[in-house]
């Protein structure tokens, strides 16, 4: 009985984050961010990516430690349309987390004409009890 061993589509896609967030995903100036807890410990990295056909930015959160191992991991797109005059607006959040091996997200959201911020948190399982978090939490890419 012979045949090949087939490794889970996950796994391979966690490779790239392009590959997670699919077809015309592509990465954003100042959209790439280590995962780090707050001794230095890199556990992976957050990803921001954008489509300009869809118009719509993903978020992808990878590791580089644990990998195959479940571990509690987010992945965050916080969404604010630009200033609108007269009108206070609160920011959209789109969140993906739970306990994975290799990724959380892909978070997509459509965004032209809007400012974001990103986040990945990696939480490992009875290792250091600090989350590793990484992104940015200034707006930017403020599409036009």
């Amino acid at each position: 009985m012979g045949g090949v061993l087939a490794t889970p589509a996950n796994a391979a896609a966690a490779r790239s984050p392009e590959g997670i967030c699919g077809a015309g995903f592509g990465r954003v100036s100042d959209g790439t961010k280590a995962v780090s807890t707050p001794s230095g410990r890199r556990y992976g990295t957050v990803y921001l990516l954008y489509n300009r056909k869809t118009q719509q930015n993903c978020v992808v959160t990878i590791k580089s430690s644990f990998v195959g191992t479940k571990t509690q991991m987010s992945a965050e797109l916080t969404v604010m349309p630009k200033a609108v005059k007269d009108t206070k607006q609160d920011p959209t959040v789109r969140r993906d987390s739970g306990s994975y091996k290799y990724y959380a997200g892909p978070v997509k959201y459509w965004a032209k004409q809007a400012c974001v911020k990103f986040r990945g948190t990696i939480k490992p399982n009875g290792h250091d009890p600090a989350v590793a978090r990484g992104g940015r939490q200034s707006w930017g890419n403020c599409g036009g």
